[in-house]
């Protein structure tokens, strides 16, 4: 694999991985006030897109990476709707 695709995925990694406790605390708090429907509304459009241009440019650490990421900023937009 070359250098730019180790340093992709590697950055990828770091970055899904960072909404992982964000998630969890939101499921066990059920609290979701300090979460901006707007911001996370637009932030899911966004990686949405950026998984578009990943599959667009056969390029598997972006879409892998914002795949996983979208999943979880819908979990975090679907609990802010249903715990306001």
């Amino acid at each position: 694999m070359p250098i730019a695709d180790w340093i992709g995925t590697i950055a990828a990694t770091l970055t899904t991985a960072s909404f992982v406790p964000q998630v969890l605390h939101t499921l066990r708090t059920k609290d979701v006030s300090g979460i901006s429907l707007g911001m996370y509304s637009a932030f899911t459009l966004g990686i949405c897109l950026w998984l578009v241009y990943g599959l667009l440019l056969d390029a598997w650490p972006i879409v892998i990476a914002n795949a996983i990421t979208e999943a979880l900023a819908i979990c975090i937009l679907v609990m802010k709707l249903r715990y306001r």
